[in-house]
């Protein structure tokens, strides 16, 4: 999925596909009235997306997908929210943290509040994307060291492709 709204000329996998999805997967309920609510991936790979009319649509994960999560609204008078939650899909019997929108719920990775921290999230996975990595393969607690950083007022150290190959072998030593 790509960064924004879901793609409008992505497949459309219709109610019969939704009646048949299987139990273990994580739905996320996306809603976007330009300038009111904006719900969105920022990154992520969905395994199929549900349209309900033009302004929402539901995208769905497998078990053990992370994917970035943007909630933004506002009013007359601007912003009201503006969160990121990067999260990972749980498969049936594991634990789970329950989020608006994310049903049954999933792992929290990060969750951070308010626009200036959220911006510098978005910096830091695009920084990630300019090093050839895609942040759906970082290390889990690569974000959550992200997280501990910003809450603490400080800037979390870069994510590099030596830190990455490290967590890929390590991925593969004990998965």
């Amino acid at each position: 999925m790509s960064a924004g709204y879901p793609d409008r000329k992505s497949d459309t996998i219709g109610v019969t596909w939704r009646r048949q999805l299987p139990d273990e997967f994580t739905c996320v309920d996306l809603t976007w009235v330009k300038g009111k609510i904006e719900h969105w991936i920022r990154f992520g790979h969905a395994a199929g997306t549900q349209v309900i009319d033009r302004n929402r649509h539901i995208v769905f994960f497998p078990p053990n997908t992370v994917f970035a999560f943007i909630r933004w609204v506002a009013n007359d008078y601007g912003t009201v929210t503006s969160r990121i939650d990067i999260l990972r899909t749980v498969a049936p019997g594991e634990a789970y943290q329950t989020l608006p929108s994310v049903r049954p719920g999933a792992e929290i990775l990060l969750k951070i509040h308010g626009w200036p921290k959220v911006e510098e999230v978005l910096l830091h996975v695009d920084r990630i994307e300019a090093v050839g990595i895609d942040p759906v393969e970082t290390d889990p607690d690569h974000w959550r060291h992200v997280a501990h950083w910003m809450r603490a007022g400080e800037a979390p150290r870069a994510y590099t492709t030596a830190r990455h190959r490290a967590w890929l072998r390590r991925r593969e030593i004990a998965p």
